[in-house]
């Protein structure tokens, strides 16, 4: 009796542990198109040869914190901008923190230069207002230099728009090509979620 009921019991446990071990990952490749005008169309059906891998497999969910949440949205209404791209720009730029300073120096939740600061009207980098409101007024002015065209907007914001300006395209530079693909990529899981 005690055996049967032993039995009974690793059959049940393999059966659970199967549940679990059996139940399939979901994952989707993301491809990106460039099209003439700059315009970006993302899909995971790709219908042409024009479309290249852009994200191997949907990564885990971001994280986002909610706490700026109503500055961004201000700052999304006043320049026009998009919630979810400044939501991601700042979640590369600093992870949220607002008292962030770079390697190089750049300060705050959208990581502005201090050379900048006043240029872009703020006074307190390190307030969370102040800098999203810069930053957000600063990628506006990119937006509208390079024509609307969001990579080499993003580009600029990075490595500076003289530099973009130069190449005519996203810089040849590691780390610009990783913040835009990092900046396109949490933009993509916030405008879903």
């Amino acid at each position: 009796m005690i055996i049967a009921v032993q039995i009974r019991i690793v059959g049940m446990l393999i059966a659970v542990l199967f549940l679990f071990v059996a139940v399939p990952v979901v994952q989707a490749d993301i491809y990106l198109f460039i099209d003439s005008q700059g315009v970006l169309h993302f899909t995971n059906a790709p219908t042409s040869s024009q479309y290249t891998l852009y994200i191997k497999e949907r990564p885990k969910p971001a994280t986002p914190t909610k706490k700026y949440d109503g500055i961004i949205q201000e700052a999304s209404n006043t320049f026009g901008l998009s919630f979810s791209l400044l939501k991601a720009m700042i979640k590369v730029e600093s992870d949220f923190d607002s008292r962030a300073v770079s390697k190089k120096g750049a300060l705050g939740l959208m990581q502005i230069m201090p050379q900048n600061l006043q240029a872009f009207n703020i006074r307190e980098p390190y307030d969370p207002k102040d800098n999203i409101m810069g930053g957000a007024r600063y990628f506006k002015s990119l937006i509208e230099r390079f024509e609307g065209k969001l990579p080499l907007a993003l580009a600029a914001y990075n490595a500076g728009p003289t530099i973009v300006d130069k190449y005519r395209d996203i810089p040849p530079f590691k780390e610009t090509q990783d913040y835009v693909k990092k900046v396109m990529k949490y933009f993509y899981l916030y405008k879903n979620s």
